[in-house]
């Protein structure tokens, strides 16, 4: 094995970290409204009985994750998707789904969300149809759509939709994420994505806004506890309890509207 140049080492060291900082601070001067702006809906919805649908294809799944079931996390949160996006089993299907006309619609259709819930869609680009279409179904269905997306990707990718997700969301997120997401090396950036990195942190900052928000109206909205503390499986079973039947991907119970739309 080759050993990589002592300047090499040096650059990843001080430059990958600076920068990744940076794209954290850019964040935050760029969003920072309108992740409280998106706190506040989400607290809303749940104060109101809603649940939030959250919504990502291939790499954006992470984030579905990260929002679904999670220590920490809303407990009214219901991922809405659909296995063909996944690319874990075969990636290059997962990339010809999140292309294909009609599939981002049919799972919206299949999930019926309606006011007061709300949507959360991921996608770096926001120009492939899937994510395009699930913010356009939930919208006009009267569930305002959360974008959390990057201005600077989305300018540059294949224009695939007439609109983008940006287009059909009331809150727009964006996550600064730059043009082919890699940052490393500087001048000639082939590595270290960070589209997940700043939506993991966007999404952290959202929950952390929404419990300061809460703390202030004086109201405690559901949220999960690890499981790997004292009595956090008791918390989590009162919770699994109370949306089972209206999240269905919680515990497998009866049919579940995010199964494969052919």
């Amino acid at each position: 094995m080759t050993e990589a140049r002592p300047e090499a080492r040096s650059e990843t060291r001080q430059g990958l970290p600076d920068r990744v900082r940076a794209l954290l601070d850019d964040l935050d001067a760029a969003a920072g409204e309108a992740i409280g702006e998106a706190a506040a809906l989400l607290l809303a919805s749940v104060e109101a009985g809603g649940i939030v649908h959250v919504a990502g294809a291939g790499h954006s799944l992470a984030m579905v994750c990260e929002t679904f079931y999670r220590a920490g996390g809303l407990a009214a949160v219901r991922p809405i998707w659909d296995p063909a996006v996944f690319p874990l089993g075969d990636a290059v299907a997962s990339t010809s789904a999140e292309r294909r006309a009609g599939l981002g619609r049919a799972v919206v259709e299949a999930a019926a969300p309606v006011p007061p819930d709300v949507a959360v869609v991921f996608s770096t680009s926001g120009r492939n149809p899937y994510p395009v279409e699930i913010a356009a179904e939930c919208a006009a269905r009267g569930v305002a759509v959360v974008a959390v997306t990057s201005a600077r990707a989305s300018r540059a990718a294949p224009a695939r939709t007439a609109t983008t997700l940006a287009d059909h969301a009331a809150i727009v997120v964006d996550t600064r994420v730059p043009r082919g997401d890699v940052v490393h090396p500087a001048a000639t950036p082939r590595t270290a994505a960070v589209s997940t990195i700043l939506a993991a942190y966007a999404w952290s900052r959202v929950l952390a806004d929404v419990d300061d928000l809460a703390a202030e109206r004086g109201v405690e909205p559901a949220r999960w506890t690890s499981a790997n503390v004292p009595g956090g499986d008791e918390v989590n079973a009162a919770l699994l309890e109370r949306y089972r039947h209206r999240v269905p991907e919680l515990t497998g119970d009866g049919p579940s509207p995010s199964r494969p739309v052919t």
